[in-house]
């Protein structure tokens, strides 16, 4: 399986801060670090504002204190900001902690809180930079120092991140949160258990017509563990039945992992359901195809060892074309007891 190592976060930051050019697009990575720049431009030009007004007042020590004043406003606006969708105001005037507030799935709020902070941080750096700017004092070069210090490890966090999120290849960022389709307490359950379990053999199938939700789930729940920094990879079961040529090992450029070193695999579109009615992917020719090159050894080994998330038509759990797919993992050598199912069903 993948992992990222030092050289490899040094040759994409290489990449955003040398080679970004507005025909190469823009990278995840490259949208943190220009939004934590923003923050701290946002801490930087207030203070020198603030600064100015309180220079005329005549008021000591004025750069230390505009650097206090917007960090401690930057501290205000972010903490109802974050208590906001967390806080439910009664009609009798109580607040009362409110963590689902109508999520069908919560928020990572602990991942949440760890962002949040991040931002407090670039904030206050930037406002004390330009305390140190303007007339530097032991205090602001003490801040400064201790913010240079804290924010070492959450740079090095949300960069390697992002580096994940990007690599997998999703078609769309989609927290699991924002799901918010209706769904059985026994799914949901399924859907946070994958979420805990170890890398390796753990199947999920995800059954539901047009507009249930299933592809946004899938990428949903891969995205959470991207985040958790497992490789990921997303792919349609047309463009996986090419894959199923590749040799063992094979690299492709640009590309930091490929689906066969991926911890997960998403495989969407396996059959589109109604309006269609007629079965374009059966297990026959799936596993006709994925046996091709490698003469049932590697591409079924890879089935058997990954973490996959297959999304599928509108196929019941109890139909015969779906047990036709748990036969042909079953016959890879894959346990009853690996294999989740969540249908949706018809919205």
């Amino acid at each position: 399986m993948f992992k990222l190592s030092g050289s490899d976060i040094l040759k994409q930051l290489k990449f955003d801060l040398i080679g970004k050019d507005s025909y190469r697009g823009i990278t995840f990575t490259y949208s943190w670090m220009a939004n934590q720049f923003g923050h701290f431009g946002l801490g930087f030009i207030p203070t020198l504002l603030l600064y100015a007004g309180l220079n005329k007042l005549q008021m000591p020590a004025a750069q230390l204190w505009a650097a206090v004043i917007i960090s401690g406003t930057w501290l205000c606006f972010e903490t109802y900001n974050f208590l906001g969708p967390l806080l439910k105001f009664k009609s009798s005037k109580k607040v009362k902690l409110n963590a689902d507030n109508g999520y069908t799935f919560s928020p990572a709020w602990g991942n949440v809180t760890f962002d949040t902070l991040t931002d407090l941080c670039f904030f206050w750096l930037g406002a004390f930079s330009a305390s140190l700017t303007l007339a530097p004092t032991q205090t602001a070069w003490l801040v400064f120092g201790i913010l240079i210090i804290a924010l070492l490890y959450p740079c090095r966090y949300w960069y390697t991140t992002k580096i994940y999120l990007q690599a997998a290849q999703y078609p769309a960022q989609f927290r699991l949160s924002q799901w918010s389709f209706a769904i059985p307490d026994l799914y949901k359950s399924i859907v946070e258990s994958y979420l805990q379990a170890e890398m390796g053999g753990q199947h999920l199938f995800i059954l539901g017509s047009e507009k249930s939700g299933k592809t946004s789930l899938g990428i949903g729940i891969a995205t959470e563990l991207s985040i958790k920094h497992h490789s990921c990879y997303y792919t349609t079961a047309m463009k996986l039945f090419n894959l199923f040529f590749d040799p063992p090992g094979k690299k492709y450029p640009n590309c930091l992992w490929t689906w066969q070193n991926a911890s997960v695999w998403v495989i969407d579109d396996i059959n589109p359901g109604p309006p269609i009615k007629e079965t374009i992917i059966n297990m026959t020719t799936f596993k006709g195809i994925l046996d091709n090159y490698t003469l049932n050894k590697e591409n079924r080994r890879m089935i058997r060892e990954k973490n996959i998330i297959w999304v599928m038509g509108s196929e019941t759990p109890d139909s015969e074309l779906y047990k036709t797919w748990l036969q042909m993992l079953a016959e890879f050598g894959v346990a009853s007891q690996n294999i989740k199912t969540i249908y949706l069903g018809t919205p």
